[in-house]
């Protein structure tokens, strides 16, 4: 079998309306949210082309169009921040459409994660292709390194795992390990099967649940296709997984990088101090700040 080639697309289903975050997403959607100056949409793109992403898939809705206009070249924004001395801020916007493509698919009704990544077909093509959940922020790149070069090697398709606590299954995809944990120079890896979705804690087959990162081989589409909806009327991508894994074992990749949920206010206000605390300009003043209101 021939292996699949390196990743070089990334799926990003950003056509939810953010209910969790109203009234702010009435106006505003959730993936443009601020962490610090950067949308958080913005650091997706980062860590997507931190490994290697250089075509950008955007599943958006109609009723969304900042989304689209945030990746408009804007002249006037870029001569704003060269004004400031944040000439490398406008040169990462000058990427989009030049050395970084981005494409447009429309979900223009919640239909589910699965429908959101079918939406996507004619723009993937027949490459394998990772999916980018942007309400979840990770630390950096090395998921997205790890997930691509473990799909490369086994031709099949590779998710992003965390070990979560008993009572926070139900929030999840949890798996089915069917084969031992290997560890290669420090990545955890293991054959997985069966994925439940949101099971209770009784029906939960492992801890592993599946967060926001996945490496995808291009015949999961024709699986989606094929699907009809769940109890919910949504079409859930973790069926799919399910229905792939019954031909060859996935597997999966026990991530133990930083992580934060954005979609809730509790997980945004984290993930701002947090930035701000490493960020070079502000850090000193809000750790000091922080000092005298806690």
């Amino acid at each position: 079998m021939a292996l699949p080639p390196r990743i070089r697309t990334a799926v990003v289903p950003a056509a939810g309306q953010g209910t969790r975050m109203l009234p702010a997403t009435k106006a505003v959607p959730k993936e443009l949210l601020p962490i610090l100056e950067r949308p958080a949409l913005q650091l997706i793109v980062d860590e997507a082309l931190g490994a290697g992403v250089d075509h950008l898939v955007i599943v958006t809705s109609r009723t969304k169009p900042a989304i689209e206009q945030y990746f408009a070249a804007s002249p006037e924004v870029e001569a704003s921040l060269e004004k400031q001395g944040r000439g490398a801020l406008a040169e990462q916007l000058r990427r989009y459409g030049k050395d970084v493509r981005v494409s447009f698919a429309y979900q223009d009704s919640p239909r589910g994660l699965g429908h959101a990544v079918a939406c996507a077909r004619e723009l993937v093509g027949s490459e394998p292709f990772f999916v980018m959940l942007p309400d979840e922020l990770m630390q950096d790149s090395s998921l997205l390194n790890d997930l691509a070069t473990l799909m490369q090697s086994t031709g099949v398709g590779a998710v992003a795992l965390k070990r979560m606590p008993r009572d926070e299954l139900f929030r999840y995809g949890i798996v089915t390990p069917v084969g031992p944990l290997v560890e290669d120079n420090g990545v955890e890896s293991l054959p997985i099967a069966r994925v439940i979705e949101k099971p209770s804690v009784d029906d939960a087959p492992s801890d592993l649940a599946i967060i926001g990162r996945y490496a995808l081989t291009p015949d999961i589409f024709d699986v989606l296709e094929g699907l009809a909806p769940g109890g919910t009327g949504e079409i859930q991508l973790t069926d799919a997984l399910s229905i792939q894994s019954e031909r060859a074992p996935l597997h999966g990749v026990i991530s133990h990088i930083g992580r934060r949920d954005i979609g809730n206010p509790l997980g945004w206000i984290e993930a701002v101090i947090e930035a701000g605390l490493e960020h070079a300009e502000f850090g000193d003043g809000l750790r000091t700040w922080l000092r005298t209101v806690i």
